[in-house]
């Protein structure tokens, strides 16, 4: 198509693919807001549950836990399962834009603003 002008027709498939990427990418945030992960401490105790964004969505505390003498403990537990759910949506994040990376020819792990 622009084959008579050089380097330009690299260019254009160049800006094109970027074009691609980029609405990809905003897919891909979108997605990120829709998906759940659970994280848990206690062994099932306490679950929270964030978006792939790492945005808290909920936290289901098992009645049983609810003892005065326990505070502290209760309140480790719920820190414990709250960082379980943000590192697994940080896992699921970085898993996600390996796919999408990979899928343009670019390397997996190359970190892309998220």
């Amino acid at each position: 198509m622009l084959k008579g002008l050089g380097g330009l027709g690299d260019m254009a498939k160049m800006m094109k693919a970027a074009q691609e990427m980029q609405t990809k990418m905003a897919q891909l945030q979108e997605d990120m807001h829709n998906q759940m992960v659970t994280g848990e401490s206690g062994a099932g105790l306490v679950k929270a549950t964030c978006s792939c964004k790492g945005e808290l969505k909920s936290l289901d505390i098992d009645p049983s836990i609810f003892n005065s003498d326990d505070k502290e403990v209760v309140e480790d537990l719920i820190l414990a399962a709250i960082k379980d759910a943000q590192q697994k949506a940080s896992d699921k994040a970085q898993e996600e834009m390996g796919k999408l990376t990979e899928g343009m020819g670019l390397p997996k792990d190359m970190k892309l603003p998220f």
